[in-house]
């Protein structure tokens, strides 16, 4: 099977051709990002398995990428697989392969990932996402460097270093008896871990300055300059998308040709979440008043009025409907919509896109879409 027809799955691709060094350029050079870089220098010329932790978007692909182009693996296959990308039977035999007569459908034998990374490097996206069974087979790989085929009798061996990464916090998942412990103390023999971008602000303005000249060279476009009020808000903005997100901002500035209306949807991103997490963590504080009516029928004579009680008094507001938490429920639920709406338009209504840009699920988001009655408004 060739190289060309393993690369048609979105879920895996196999590289022969050595990754291009750009971490420095798009890792930061601040403190945190000189310490992985240190890291990745002393554990790239080993075979030491190593996971790669982050919030999505970080970069821990490019990490992989650069481990690999500085081990002396560097001129065999860069194998990924994005574990979260299809479904626990069809991730099995992609990764170990099968033999005819497997399964329904399965006519001829096929290899598996692990064999076209043999003596090259493993990289396995979203680790946690592996079943129990799939952390089976893999523990045994790193232990015994060999596996069974689906529906084999042998046992196949090979020789791959393997890179995970994940974004989710495996040693609570092992505490929660989701993730093997042997297998994570298994893959934490180096751990590099990356920070969001929210924590290392200072480098937005480089990073933004990287992917101008990225994107201008690549679209052909002349070089965007942009504005100081520009970088001020993606200075403050925080970035739940990391990296990744930064890098398509930027992208749509160049496409666009200026900066001033992403400028302004970053703003009313961040005015929007202001404004509901006022609303979520002090529900008391806002009290939703109704007006009161423009004439008012003429008062019934009343009994003068004592001299104690001769100050005028306000006229009574109208009644509130439902409580206060009900009232800072339903607010801050008209804010949350506002923001997916928003956010959904910034995307063009790419909705996992725009679930990164929230940092929630692919499914909680659409659960809210549907909650918020917005599929007609797409």
């Amino acid at each position: 099977m060739s190289d060309t027809h393993l690369t048609q799955s979105d879920s895996t691709t196999v590289r022969r051709e050595r990754p291009s060094r750009n971490l420095a350029a798009l890792l930061g050079r601040n403190e945190q990002m000189r310490e992985v870089r240190q890291l990745i220098e002393r554990v790239a010329d080993t075979d030491a398995t190593v996971l790669i932790a982050g919030e999505s978007g970080t970069g821990k692909g490019l990490v992989a990428r650069d481990i690999h182009a500085a081990s002396p693996r560097r001129e065999r296959p860069f194998v990924k697989v994005n574990c979260a990308a299809l479904p626990s039977e069809l991730l099995e035999s992609e990764l170990f392969g099968f033999e005819r007569g497997a399964f329904t459908g399965a006519v001829q034998h096929r290899p598996g990932k692990f064999e076209f990374a043999h003596q090259g490097t493993m990289f396995l996206d979203e680790i946690s996402e592996l079943t129990p069974g799939l952390q089976s087979k893999l523990l045994q790989v790193l232990q015994d460097g060999e596996f069974s085929r689906l529906g084999g009798r042998e046992d196949v061996h090979v020789d791959v270093r393997v890179l995970a990464a994940t974004n989710q916090d495996l040693e609570r998942a092992v505490g929660e008896r989701t993730f093997r412990e042997d297998l994570f103390f298994r893959l934490n023999v180096v751990c590099i871990t990356l920070p969001p971008l929210r924590q290392r602000r200072d480098e937005i303005a480089v990073l933004t300055d990287v992917f101008l000249q990225q994107y201008a060279a690549r679209y052909n476009k002349p070089r965007l300059a942009v504005s100081a009020d520009t970088l001020r808000i993606l200075g403050e903005y925080d970035w739940p998308g990391n990296v990744r997100e930064l890098e398509n901002v930027v992208k749509r500035m160049v496409i666009l040709g200026g900066d001033s209306q992403v400028a302004q949807e970053l703003a009313d991103i961040m005015a929007g979440r202001r404004g509901m997490m006022a609303l979520t963590t002090s529900p008391d504080a806002r009290v939703l008043r109704r007006e009161p009516p423009t004439s008012l029928p003429s008062p019934a004579p009343v009994p003068p009025a004592s001299p104690e009680a001769s100050a005028p008094a306000e006229p009574p507001a109208a009644p509130v409907s439902g409580s206060l938490k009900e009232i800072a429920r339903n607010a801050a639920r008209e804010a949350e919509r506002e923001i997916i709406y928003r956010t959904l338009q910034q995307t063009r209504w790419n909705r996992r896109e725009a679930a990164d840009l929230l940092g929630v699920s692919y499914k909680a988001l659409l659960y809210k879409i549907k909650e918020a009655d917005l599929d007609r408004a797409s």
